[in-house]
């Protein structure tokens, strides 16, 4: 499955539309992923290009609500999906971090900061697009692909006019599983030398 992650678009979706139609060039996407700030943007790119559209309320669509969030299925696991905001993430992300891990989420997806950024933490990912209309550090604009395949996530950040100045769109990954090792595991390979 392959996800186009975006946040904070902020009434403004020319470069969402652009990166939408470069991407569908090559390759399908099967969802998009809206973290918030503005939900009607989200809204209007499920209208305007048909396709499924998860999305979340953020600060600036008057939402502080704790609940609102939502739990995307993929087949390599569960992601907690919210705007970030209630969870202090401008500062860590240890509450999105409890939070996703009492759902039995393998990660979790947000915005808010206006920073892109992914952080992997054992088998947990962090994925923060930034975002692709005002960042607030010098990138210009960014978004985020998330491939996913049973036992397998990749995800990466991409620069918008990086992406739009290319020749070439991403393709997918090759499907490598992603070794899930817990604690189980973990206890029986070392006790092989007890």
């Amino acid at each position: 499955m392959r996800i186009l992650i975006i946040s904070d678009t902020h009434g403004k979706l020319k470069r969402v539309y652009d990166v939408y139609n470069k991407l569908s060039k090559t390759s399908e996407i099967d969802l998009i992923v809206h973290c918030g700030d503005y939900y009607d943007d989200a809204m209007d790119i499920h209208k305007h290009l048909g396709k499924k559209v998860v999305a979340v309320r953020g600060n600036c669509d008057r939402c502080f609500d704790e609940n609102e969030f939502t739990i995307l299925e993929t087949e390599a696991g569960n992601f907690f999906v919210c705007h970030g905001h209630m969870h202090n993430v401008k500062y860590n992300k240890q509450s999105i971090y409890y939070n996703a891990m009492q759902a039995g989420c393998t990660g979790a997806i947000f915005g808010h900061t206006h920073r892109a950024g992914k952080t992997e933490l054992g088998d947990f990912v962090f994925i923060n697009p930034g975002s692709i209309t005002k960042p607030r550090d010098s990138s210009g604009g960014t978004f985020a692909l998330l491939d996913t395949a049973e036992g397998y996530i990749n995800a990466r950040i991409m620069n918008y006019q990086e992406f739009m100045d290319s020749e070439d769109t991403p393709p997918p990954p090759a499907s490598k599983p992603k070794v899930k090792s817990g604690f189980l595991r973990r206890i029986i390979n070392y006790s092989d030398g007890l």
